[in-house]
C-alpha cells in the first residue's frame, strides 16, 4: 500500500511522507513535525484503506471532519451501514455478519438464494462472490479468511446479504458542513467472467434529469445523513430495485478506479469532477457553493468508461491498435489509460 502510486496519476510529489505511529497522538506528533512551519489546514481520505485514519486525524487535528463519535465511529463497516440506513426507515439489505460460521449459518440457512458474501471493510469486488447453495457460502464464508484483502492485511468479519435485483448505479457526491452535491451519476456494467459473477467492464453515465437520477439521488442523500457524511467525497453504490433503491454500499471517499473516470467527468459537466469538487470543500467554501446541486442536464458530452477484461494470464508486450481506435472516423478515444505497462504481469480480471 504505501508504495502503490497508480500509473494514471503519473509522478507524486509529496512535500513529505510519514509512517503511522503506534497511537493516534504519536501520529498527530509526526504530522506537526513533517509540516514544520506549515499550517496544516485539512486531513483528506486518499483512499478505503484511510477512511477511518482520517476521521480519526481530522478530528484531533480539529480541521474539518466527519467525526468518529458514536454510531458513526466506523462507518466504513458495510453491516454498520445497513443498520444506520434501516434505522433511518430507508430501505436496507437483509443481512448478517459474522467472525466465525456459526453467526451466519441460521441467515445462510433461512434466506432465499442466491446471496452476496464479501467482507465488511473491503473495495471494489475484493472478495465479493454470488453463492447459489449453501454448501458454496459456507466455503466461501472460511476463504475469506485464509486471504489477504486488497487493502492489506486479512478480513475480520465477513457479511452475508440478499441477493439485490436490478442495475446497480454509482451516484459520486461531494458534502461540506451537511450539504450535499451530486458529482456524476453512473450505470455499472458488471458481467460474469472468469468465474467470478461481477466484473467490471465498465461505467456508462445517467442522465441527471431522468426519473432514475431523481430516485437515486434523494435516497442517497438520505443515505449520506444517515451516515453522517458531512464533509467530502463519497461514492454510493446503489441497486434500483423493483420496490425503489436500496443500497449496495457507501463508500466515504471519492471514486477509486485510478481516477480514470475523471477526464469523462469533466467533458460531461463541462470542467469540474469530483476530484476538484472535494478540494474546493475542505479548501474553498465560495468555490464549492458556485457548484451547482447535480451536473447539468443534458450533459456536455457523452462519453463513458470501457475496462478491458483479461481472460488469460501472461506478460503485456505490447499494445498494438490503439492509434488505429484513436483516428477512428467512428469512435473518439480522448483519454488511454493503461493499467499494465509493456513487460508487466497481467492477471485474470475479476
Amino acid at each position: 500500500m504505501k508504495l502503490h502510486v497508480p500509473l494514471s496519476c503519473g509522478a507524486v510529489d509529496y512535500h513529505a511522507t510519514m509512517a503511522e505511529g503506534d497511537d493516534l497522538g504519536e501520529t498527530t506528533r509526526r504530522l506537526y513535525q513533517a509540516a514544520g512551519k506549515l499550517r496544516i489546514v485539512a486531513c483528506v481520505c486518499g483512499g478505503e484503506a484511510g477512511v477511518n485514519a482520517s476521521d480519526r486525524l481530522s478530528e484531533r487535528l480539529m480541521v474539518r471532519t466527519n467525526g468518529t463519535r458514536g454510531a458513526f465511529a466506523n462507518r466504513r463497516d458495510k453491516k454498520v451501514q445497513q443498520e444506520l440506513v434501516g434505522a433511518a426507515g430507508m430501505r436496507a439489505v437483509r443481512q448478517a455478519a459474522g467472525k466465525t460460521f456459526s453467526d451466519v449459518e441460521a441467515f445462510l440457512r433461512s434466506e432465499r438464494y442466491p446471496v452476496v458474501l464479501k467482507p465488511t471493510d473491503s473495495a471494489g469486488t475484493d472478495g465479493v462472490k454470488l453463492c447459489h447453495n449453501f454448501d458454496e457460502a459456507r466455503e466461501h464464508f472460511e476463504f475469506l479468511f485464509e486471504v489477504e484483502a486488497v487493502n492489506g492485511g486479512y478480513n475480520t468479519e465477513v457479511l452475508c446479504q440478499e441477493f439485490l435485483r436490478g442495475k446497480e448505479y454509482v451516484v459520486d457526491s461531494v458534502s461540506r458542513d451537511g450539504e450535499h452535491k451530486t458529482m456524476a451519476i453512473w450505470v455499472y456494467d458488471k458481467r460474469p467472467a472468469n468465474g467470478a459473477a461481477f466484473v467490471y467492464f465498465g461505467m456508462i453515465p445517467v442522465d441527471t434529469a431522468s426519473l432514475e437520477a431523481k430516485l437515486l439521488l434523494n435516497y442517497t442523500n438520505r443515505v449520506l445523513d444517515a451516515l453522517g457524511m458531512k464533509n467530502g467525497a463519497s461514492h454510493a453504490e446503489v441497486i434500483l430495485t423493483p420496490t425503489g433503491p436500496c443500497l449496495v454500499e457507501m463508500n466515504c471517499r471519492a471514486q477509486g478506479g485510478d481516477g480514470n473516470w475523471r477526464p469523462l467527468a469533466q467533458a460531461l459537466t463541462g470542467g469540474y469532477s469530483q476530484v476538484e469538487a472535494c478540494v474546493d470543500a475542505y479548501l474553498d467554501k465560495k468555490a464549492f457553493h458556485s457548484l451547482p446541486k447535480v451536473p447539468p442536464s443534458p450533459a456536455k458530452a457523452f462519453s463513458q468508461e470501457v475496462i478491458l477484461v483479461s481472460y488469460a494470464e501472461g506478460d503485456v508486450i505490447g499494445t498494438p491498435g490503439t492509434m488505429t481506435s484513436k483516428s477512428s472516423n467512428h469512435l473518439s478515444i480522448s483519454k488511454l489509460v493503461y493499467l499494465s505497462a509493456p513487460r508487466s504481469n497481467t492477471p485474470w480480471t475479476f
